[in-house]
């Protein structure tokens, strides 16, 4: 087992089974780690409400948080913490009200071009800080499990053929950048099946800012850190999952791991470990034995 100075993850579904599940389990893994000075990353589409119920910062001691780190809400927040234990924004990519407008129009757009030519009904999700969510599978209800599903992506592609759209999900990102360009917009849109999302920024954004400020600055090389997922496998042909966008020109010398159990249609440079959330903390325990 190689050891590594920074680890970089998403939460639910790697560090936890969904946003709702206990999180004791995987933070008494990640304390020993801070405190032996492991810079730790939680990479997450989400807000820092959904991470650990927003006390993330009330289970872990003062002193471990200055080695922790959270990419958040689609390349939005950069956050770590002073060292009085408070949460900080380090940097923040959110759209001025003008280019906000327009993610918000082109994603209606892309709703009434769905409705008009193929009858496909879809939500919008509006409220998120850099990007809107277009509910594709409107009737799929998640629940607490909000990430990507394992019938979910041939539900997707049942429901869009039977509306005539046969140009799958990589036809839906290209409608999506297309319309962007309309409004003056370079979307950079994604998919976990069930929403399209459309916004100016990813995951990649998170991690080329902290490999940039963190992980360079503390001399730490990038055969010395590694990514964990559960969503890199591609949903089809030239359709990346949410996790996959951690590559980036910045990190891709660093190891990936998925531990979702889906072999098939990984990246070339993403290993492929299964196992679920247990995976993932049998490795924190692995690495906290090496130090």
């Amino acid at each position: 087992m190689k050891k590594y100075k920074a680890i970089f993850f998403d939460w639910d579904g790697t560090a936890v089974l969904n946003r709702r599940a206990p999180v004791d389990n995987v933070i008494s893994k990640m304390i020993p780690l801070l405190d032996k000075g492991i810079k730790l990353f939680i990479i997450s589409g989400t807000t820092y409400e959904n991470i650990a119920g927003g006390s993330l910062h009330s289970l872990i001691p003062v002193n471990c948080l200055k080695n922790l780190f959270l990419g958040l809400g689609r390349g939005a927040f950069n956050l770590g913490f002073n060292d009085s234990g408070k949460l900080i924004e380090l940097y923040t990519n959110v759209p001025d009200i003008e280019l906000r407008l327009r993610i918000d129009k082109a994603a209606f757009e892309v709703h009434q071009y769905l409705l008009k030519h193929y009858g496909l009904k879809t939500d919008i999700v509006f409220s998120r800080p850099n990007y809107c969510k277009v509910d594709l599978m409107v009737d799929n209800d998640r629940k607490e499990n909000l990430f990507l599903q394992s019938d979910e992506i041939g539900r997707v592609h049942d429901l869009l053929s039977r509306h005539g759209y046969t140009y799958g999900l990589a036809g839906l990102l290209e409608l999506a950048r297309k319309i962007g360009k309309q409004n003056d917009i370079d979307i950079i849109p994604t998919t976990d099946a069930k929403y399209l999302e459309m916004g100016i920024t990813t995951k990649g954004d998170n991690v080329n800012y902290f490999m940039q400020h963190v992980v360079e600055k503390n001399s730490i090389t990038s055969s010395e850190c590694c990514f964990w997922g559960d969503e890199f496998r591609f949903l089809a042909e030239g359709v990346p999952g949410s996790d996959a966008y951690m590559i980036t020109s910045v990190s891709s010398d660093c190891d990936f791991f998925d531990v979702s159990g889906e072999m098939s249609l990984l990246p070339n440079n993403v290993m492929g470990v299964g196992g679920s959330i247990e995976s993932f903390h049998k490795f924190l325990e692995q690495q906290l034995n090496l130090y």
